[in-house]
């Protein structure tokens, strides 16, 4: 792929033959959906004098761009990228930014706003889309439509690195040797999906160290979850029998599998072998249970993604279905960010290039409306995926039903979404009320603490706001400082908020916000702010004036503060609330408001006290191995399966290091050095 990086800044009028640039007609480009059309009434808010200016920019830049395929960026004067689109033309495309007419708002304001541009020309379109679709997903350009939700989706692993594969749930880059089946819409789907395997195909789920040091079958070969090839219950050659059936179930030849099956357990019983033949009953009916709890299964469909979009109030939702070896293996809902002037076909369009930016396409993608740039997203995938894939908006059929039953889900679901958008803006509004608050609050920071005698402290934010809760804002602090006393509440909160608005000041400076805490963006409504209107403190007086006087300190006065005292007995609905200037009071007993409180208070204890038991965990399982400089996640591997425990490798003489598969001289003698230290 061949890329050409342009930065460009105005350079001046433009010459007497260009001036007519926004009449002239280039073959080869077309104007996107946006720029077609009526030209609707400017934004008031949008100056004359801004657009003009923003105009000259882009004319002046024109001139020294090429007639290639490549990829712009719209940038504004404070450096925040506007825009990102993908041409054919280069040249061509930005012309059309150019006219003084037929632009959408939100066109206009792209102009207006834009203080230069960025190029960057490539081979072909297709690998302008491809660099298009990274640009968006790293930089979240305000004016694209942003897919918000881009949590990596779990996999089946069948290891291939061990003679023993193991049968695990994996996320992230497919870097370890095996075979990944997937994508599953949930956690929950693969652990079940792969409790039913342990039962159907009896294959280990333990790790590799773990293997390594059994000497006798653990539970799961008693319960017959596992057929134990750690111990030697079954050779590795019937192992790989095993593995074999799994990986032609997991590729679609689930028939074949379990015909083979039904011949053994007959074989099995006419040979009067019954516990052999309960053994093959028990795996049939765990497949079964695999292919029955799958939700409309189709008959002419073995691999593909449906997706389907709704749009209501300005709102998107697509409903993504995987369907693998003819079983649906899980839905996802996803609300795009797009401007309400675009189309949802437009925003499936741009939605789908991000989707799979880091993952391959199945051979077979259905989509509810038809994609203006589908002919190029074709070959994008099939470019990445290696193999063909087809792209299709299905008017008869099974596959059209499978698209009408996930725009029905996409229907449903954005109600529930809007239904539920609009009891949580009543209940900020109620809590903004009993918290004497100028206005109902836009963003809610809960802020609490989880220690066992000041062991493992960590603090925790949990963000709510009109979407409910935001769970991409939630942070995590590790409690540093030494000298706290153990178990200090009111030190470890001080902590917690000095750390949390000393960032927030220097990467979102107070100035620069409105009075709510987000920056000044009229025309984005959705725009979460980064500051937040009401802090919620889990403590009574004593924590409420210990951040009080932390965020005085470092210059924040005006954000409004609450202490949550539990009550007597710590009974939900007997909380005291603590606002400074004001009398301690409660609320009653029914309010809405306060069980909306009741509510953030929980998920904070949930959030912080999940956090304090993951690093507690940590440490419990931290190895001496750890610690050592130079010895990474494989060397600590390859030691470990060499000696079995940490322990055995302190006890190693520097011989027995260095015959380590994988273990250089070097690396010995730092492990030797470091026990003998």
């Amino acid at each position: 792929m061949s890329r050409k990086s342009h930065q460009l800044a105005p350079q001046g009028d433009l010459p007497p033959e260009a001036r007519d640039l926004a009449s002239e007609n280039d073959e080869d480009e077309q104007v996107p959906a946006e720029d077609r059309g009526q030209a609707p009434e400017l934004d008031l808010t949008t100056s004359d004098a801004s657009l003009k200016r923003g105009a000259e920019v882009i004319r002046a830049l024109w001139k020294t761009l090429p007639s290639k395929p490549g990829v712009y960026r719209m940038i504004a004067a404070d450096g925040a990228v506007l825009y990102v689109g993908k041409a054919r033309n280069l040249k061509a495309r930005v012309a059309s930014y150019t006219r003084g007419t037929g632009h959408t708002n939100r066109i206009v304001r792209m102009i207006a706003g834009t203080a230069s541009m960025e190029f960057v020309t490539t081979g072909t379109e297709t690998e302008a889309l491809l660099l298009e679709t990274n640009y968006i997903k790293q930089l979240k350009p305000r004016f694209n439509v942003l897919m918000r939700d881009d949590k990596s989706f779990p996999y089946i692993l069948v290891t291939g690195d061990h003679p023993a594969p193991q049968l695990v749930k994996h996320r992230g880059a497919h870097a370890r040797k095996g075979q990944y089946y997937g994508p599953f819409a949930s956690a929950q789907a693969v652990h079940r999906t792969i409790a039913a395997l342990q039962r159907a195909f009896l294959l280990r789920t333990c790790s590799d160290s773990y293997y390594e040091n059994r000497t006798r079958p653990c539970l799961l070969f008693q319960i017959k979850r596992c057929s134990a090839p750690c111990t030697g219950e079954i050779s590795h050659e019937d192992y790989a029998g095993l593995v074999a059936e799994a990986t032609d179930f997991l590729t679609g030849r689930s028939r074949a599998v379990k015909e083979r099956m039904v011949r053994e357990m007959q074989a099995a019983s006419e040979a009067m072998e019954f516990e052999r033949a309960a053994r093959f009953r028990d795996r049939l009916a765990a497949l079964s249970a695999i292919q029955g709890s799958q939700d409309i299964n189709p008959q002419t469909v073995q691999e593909a993604d449906v997706f389907a979009i709704h749009e209501e109030a300005g709102q998107f939702c697509i409903q993504v279905f995987f369907f693998r070896t003819g079983q649906n293996w899980g839905n996802r809902a996803y609300f795009p960010k797009a401007d309400r002037s675009i189309s949802p076909a437009e925003v499936l369009d741009a939605f789908l290039g991000q989707f799979y930016e880091d993952k391959p396409a199945p051979r077979l993608i259905l989509l509810s409306h038809e994609a203006e740039n589908r002919e190029l997203l074709r070959e994008a995938f099939a470019l990445k995926a290696g193999h063909a894939v087809e792209i299709a908006v299905p008017k008869r059929g099974e596959k059209k039903d499978l698209v009408g039953h996930a725009l029905s889900n996409a229907r449903e679901t954005l109600g529930r979404r809007l239904a539920d958008t609009a009891s949580q803006e009543k209940l900020l509004e109620a809590l903004g009320t009993a918290f004497g608050l100028e206005r109902a609050p836009r963003r809610i920071d809960v802020f609490d603490n989880s220690h066992i005698s000041g062991t493992n402290a960590v603090g925790a934010m949990i963000v709510a706001g009109p979407q409910g809760f935001m769970k991409t804002h939630y942070r995590t602090y590790n409690i540093r400082s030494e000298e706290l006393t153990p178990g200090d509440d009111y030190g470890m909160m001080r902590e917690v908020l000095r750390r949390r608005f000393q960032r927030l000041l220097k990467e979102e400076p107070r100035e620069a916000a409105s009075p709510q805490g987000e920056k000044a963006d009229e025309h984005d409504a959705e725009t979460f702010p980064a500051w937040p209107d009401l802090v919620l403190i889990d403590g009574g007086k004593g924590q409420l004036d210990a951040v009080r006087e932390t965020l005085a300190g470092i210059g924040v006065s005006d954000v409004a503060l609450v202490g949550i005292a539990k009550g007597p007995d710590r009974d939900a609905g007997r909380e005291t609330f603590f606002i400074p200037g004001k009398a301690p009071f409660k609320l009653a007993p029914r309010d809405p408001a306060l069980y909306f409180v009741q509510r953030l208070r929980d998920e904070s204890h949930r959030f912080a006290i999940g956090t304090h038991r993951a690093k507690r965990k940590r440490s419990l399982t931290k190895s001496p191995l750890d610690e050592i400089a130079g010895i990474g996640p494989t060397r600590k591997r390859a030691l470990l399966l060499h000696f079995g425990t940490a322990k055995a490798i302190s006890r190693a003489s520097l011989d027995d290091l260095r015959q380590t598969p994988g273990i250089n001289a070097a690396t010995a003698k730092i492990v030797h050095d470091f026990f003998r230290s």
